[in-house]
């Protein structure tokens, strides 16, 4: 049996390749680790993107309990950015079948002016001849080195997913959903990363929330300091471990 299962999910507009590092440690620590693609990215990257599709993706990935089962592998969602909202919602949704959640780089809400001003960005990209392939290239190479420039771009740009993506997660409440969600909450942030503003907020809405600032890392903190990003996961599953083997003696007296 694994350790635990963990299931990563990208942000927006890239794709499940974004984190190879980070599945080929998990796989070197015993722990079952998948990345899924959202609709309209990566192998998905024809199918429109939808709230209602891209939270089945993640029902997809995250197996329903076995109620008979008196042993299990514990779970966790590890979503950045727009995958770390969905996979709040997901989790606020269905807190029976998780046992613990990573969200990083989503420390503010998704709404108001600044929502606002990344959807009139988005229509502004979208009308460049490229669709903005050439300035979404320039960025990654800007902000990250090596291996994580061929990470992002591996699965493919998803060019025309922002709009949709962004309209999805305007209608998303994501204090509402941690306040639901009764297992640990680690938010993990980038020291340099603009969506931190909140993050004081979103770890009061968790009843078992914690905060993990990376030094150093911006908003793409898995790519940015990917082995820091790691240790937390790493951190995460030893902690829902001993969580689960202490219910276990608990059980059998």
């Amino acid at each position: 049996m694994p350790r635990a299962r963990v299931v990563l999910v990208h942000g927006l507009r890239t794709s499940a390749t974004m984190w190879r590092r980070q599945l080929t440690t998990l796989a070197r620590h015993d722990i079952d680790a998948i990345a899924i693609d959202l609709p309209g990215h990566g192998s998905r990257i024809d199918d429109p993107f939808t709230l209602h599709d891209a939270i089945r993706a993640l029902d997809t990935a995250l197996p329903a309990r076995d109620p008979s089962s008196r042993r299990s592998t514990p779970t966790l969602p590890v979503g950045l950015s727009l995958g770390g909202y969905l996979a709040i919602e997901f989790a606020g949704r269905h807190p029976d079948r998780i046992d613990g959640l990573v969200a990083a780089a989503c420390g503010t809400r998704p709404r108001g002016a600044g929502l606002a001003g990344y959807r009139r960005l988005a229509a502004l990209i979208g009308r460049l001849p490229d669709r903005g392939r050439a300035m979404n290239d320039a960025m990654v190479r800007l902000f990250l080195r090596g291996d994580a420039v061929d990470d992002v771009l591996a699965g493919g740009v998803a060019l025309d997913v922002m709009a949709p993506a962004l309209t999805a997660v305007g209608e998303l409440d994501p204090e509402a959903a941690l306040a639901r969600i009764d297992v640990p909450v680690w938010f993990v942030n980038g020291r340099f990363d603009h969506f931190r503003i909140e993050e004081r907020r979103m770890l009061r809405a968790a009843p078992r929330g914690r905060l993990v600032v990376v030094p150093g890392a911006t908003h793409l903190v898995s790519l940015t300091r990917p082995d820091d990003f790691t240790a937390v996961i790493l951190g995460a599953v030893a902690e829902l471990q001993a969580h689960a083997g202490r219910r276990q003696r608990e059980r059998n007296g």
